[in-house]
């Protein structure tokens, strides 16, 4: 705790002066903001030279020149010839306004040879891709079939048809009702 003492003549301290005995003259005007730009430099070097050891760690940044620029030659993916599965139906789902649009692709599929099991209204209606789900890779084979006997459909592995015994789903968008003119 601070005791109070008598002022003395160390409690006057003349102007011009930097010391006068054990006290300290006044702080310089700025000296403070001078203090804060040094720590913020500092922090900007330090933060800077962490992002660029972490990218050199990490293989990131190559300094060697490599002449002209390559370009990587995409590598192919591999996809099942298109099949016809006759003892796996396909679900139709009409994922669009289009009254009676999952009717005329199961009638397209049961022409092209593709068995139909169910067609029916999908959750949402506001699909614009026409997609092919098949449950399992070994079935990409025969979503490919599905989707080639329409115009516009796609193929995507997804495991949310497989939870629900559905193995191969056709879930039609708005660009198929464009494409057949309904």
């Amino acid at each position: 705790m601070a005791q109070k003492f008598p002022r003395d003549r160390f409690d006057s301290i003349p102007h011009g002066i930097e010391r006068v005995g054990a006290h300290r003259a006044p702080v310089r005007r700025g000296a403070r903001w001078v203090a804060f730009g040094w720590a913020a430099l500092a922090t900007v070097v330090l933060v800077v030279v962490g992002i660029v050891g972490v990218v050199l760690l990490n293989d990131r940044l190559d300094f060697a020149d490599t002449g002209a620029a390559s370009t990587p030659t995409p590598t192919p993916v591999v996809t099942a010839p298109p099949t016809v599965a006759p003892d796996i139906p396909v679900t139709v789902l009409n994922g669009t306004t289009t009254t009676g649009l999952a009717a005329r692709a199961g009638e397209a599929l049961a022409a092209a040879g593709i068995p139909v099991g169910t067609t029916a209204n999908a959750s949402t209606s506001d699909l614009t891709e026409t997609v092919v789900y098949y449950a399992t890779p070994d079935l990409e084979g025969a979503a490919r079939g599905v989707a080639q006997a329409l115009p516009e459909a796609d193929v995507r592995l997804s495991e949310q048809f497989a939870e629900i015994g559905t193995p191969l789903a056709l879930v039609l968008g708005s660009d198929y009702a464009a494409a057949i003119g309904g």
